[in-house]
């Protein structure tokens, strides 16, 4: 799941959205789990407003959520409790540690694919 605003007023162009429908679809198969990206304000505290949106996504137990606001400049990296197993804290500070560079460079699209890329890496082959 990408939530972003429609595509013609939304941050990313096609090209980008298909660089991260295509690492999305690519972390899903070969980990098993369910990575999904959220793209927008948060409500504060932004903790609470993540982990609020990652118990949404179906079988939230084995769900991964990247979630960014771009406007706000936080990062959020929500792992259900099956996820977490696989996907350690520390994993994840480091896959948001690179995509907050990525980020501060100006690359949105290209943070979050490398993010999913380190995430799926992590958590290894299903």
């Amino acid at each position: 799941m990408v939530a972003h605003n429609h595509a013609a007023d939304g941050p990313f162009t096609t090209r980008q959205l298909l660089r991260l429908d295509h690492a999305l679809r690519v972390a899903n198969d070969e980990t098993g789990l369910t990575f999904s990206v959220y793209l927008g304000e948060f409500e504060t505290p932004a903790r609470e407003f993540a982990e609020k949106l990652h118990k949404q996504v179906e079988r939230a137990e084995r769900a991964v959520l990247i979630a960014v606001s771009p406007n706000q400049r936080k990062l959020e990296i929500v792992t259900g409790n099956e996820a977490r197993k696989r996907i350690s804290d520390r994993d994840a500070k480091l896959a948001g540690l690179s995509m907050a560079a990525a980020f501060a460079g100006g690359d949105l699209a290209g943070g979050v694919v490398a993010g999913l890329d380190q995430l799926a890496t992590h958590a290894g082959r299903s």
